[in-house]
């Protein structure tokens, strides 16, 4: 079994596709709708990487990012969001960010991006 991923986003259809996505790659993967409920799963099951959307009902992705970092501070966070303006980018990498990746997400770009993060690089350029 690959790599436990935990998938962080308020729209049911972006989980769901994001999850046949990596259990077709192999990975395990668990779910969290909302930033207090990540945060939860994150400390009491950690994962291997956390794909998290920025725009979430409740709290913003950028201080669940912020959080998770505080408990651990190597966690591989990717970023998954639809915003594509360099301050968005530059403010989740300050926030420890491994990278970020456009929605919609490719399967093979999903693949190519894991693999570089769970090697233990990132994606920024």
């Amino acid at each position: 079994m690959k790599a436990k991923v935990l998938i962080v986003d308020d729209s049911s259809l972006a989980r769901r596709t994001l999850r046949q996505s990596l259990e077709d790659l192999g990975y395990a993967v668990d779910e969290a709708s909302e930033g207090s409920q990540a945060l939860e799963r994150f400390f009491l099951n950690p994962p291997d990487l956390v794909i998290l959307d920025l725009v979430m009902t409740g709290m913003y992705g950028a201080d669940v990012l912020v959080k998770m970092r505080e408990i651990n501070p190597e966690a591989k966070v990717i970023i998954a969001t639809a915003d594509v303006q360099n301050a968005t980018a530059a403010q989740v990498r300050s926030a420890g960010a491994v990278g970020l990746i456009n929605k919609p997400v490719g399967r093979d770009k999903l693949a190519t991006a894991l693999h570089t993060v769970i090697e233990g690089g990132h994606l920024w350029n």
